[in-house]
């Protein structure tokens, strides 16, 4: 059997066509100013946290500055034991952008074959799969993160994994409801009747033709995980001491908001810009992708 068999019959578009339609997508994208502003506001998140450079050690105490207030040598002050609050926001940065994104990985790749598998080979299958998602989709998912860190225990691997698992379920529902539109397709029957096996039916005929609601998808439940990751990490039940990550260092200012108004702002602003940006992009990119969406 041909390994071309389901380009043949599918509606796989050429390399140019394919391109041109990516080409559209961001010109619509970037007459989108908020959506134009939020993705360079996130790019820049992104390049401050992996390049990585501090003034100071973000776990270094200075003693001779304790609570010190914003100045030109300590941009965004220190906290109650002299450590540099800007330093320690950067690295923040990095911890929780790299618990959001290996997070939505994990659940984007989880649940798109989850829901491939549901949508394609349907009746039990289907039934089986939908009823684990749904006990997923009872609890709230913050809720349902603290209980899975509470019984696995806290740490940076167990609040992704806990993150992970709540978000499953979004992007199955998504590949399901599209896969049970597409499997009638002629393409796919046509594909079915040569020969071409079921994986590569799913993923060279179906999953391309869903890429559009799981790209936006990302980029909206990015900016969730984020905030879960702050909430988990403030709780104590994230990022462990003394390694700084924007939710727990929330978490140690609360005993001195009256007296360092800075050390809760400062990582708080960092968690506000960053969901906000990723707010922005999502919706760029659903207007971009969907021109039912576009604004006229």
């Amino acid at each position: 059997m041909s390994n071309r068999t389901l380009d043949a019959v599918g509606p796989v578009e050429p390399v140019s066509r394919a391109r041109g339609l990516w080409r559209e997508v961001w010109r619509n994208y970037r007459h989108n100013r908020a959506a134009m502003l939020g993705g360079a506001v996130f790019l820049l998140l992104c390049l401050v946290a992996v390049v990585g450079f501090t003034p100071y050690d973000p776990e270094y105490g200075d003693f001779d500055n304790l609570l010190a207030s914003p100045s030109l040598k300590h941009p965004m002050g220190t906290d109650n034991i002299g450590r540099d609050i800007l330093s320690r926001v950067i690295i923040g940065g990095r911890v929780s952008l790299r618990v959001g994104v290996m997070a939505i990985a994990i659940s984007a790749t989880a649940g798109v074959i989850a829901g491939l598998v549901a949508g394609y080979y349907g009746r039990w299958i289907d039934s089986v799969i939908m009823r684990i998602l749904e006990v997923v989709l009872a609890l709230p998912g913050l809720l349902l993160a603290l209980l899975l860190v509470a019984y696995l225990g806290p740490s940076l691997t167990n609040a992704m994994l806990a993150i992970s698992i709540v978000f499953i379920p979004p992007y199955a529902r998504v590949v399901r409801a599209n896969t049970l539109s597409l499997r009638e397709m002629e393409y796919v029957m046509a594909a079915r009747s040569i020969g071409a096996s079921d994986v590569r039916i799913m993923f060279r005929g179906i999953l391309p033709n869903t890429l559009s609601p799981i790209i936006v998808q990302v980029s909206l439940l990015l900016s969730v995980a984020i905030l879960v990751e702050a909430a988990l990490s403030f709780l104590g039940l994230g990022v462990q001491p003394p390694t700084p990550a924007w939710g727990s260092m929330m978490a140690e200012s609360q005993q001195f908001i009256d007296l360092a108004w800075w050390m809760p702002t400062f990582p708080g602003m960092a968690i506000f810009v960053t969901v906000i940006a990723l707010n922005f992009i999502g919706d760029g990119l659903r207007e971009a992708l969907d021109p039912r969406q576009r604004r006229s």
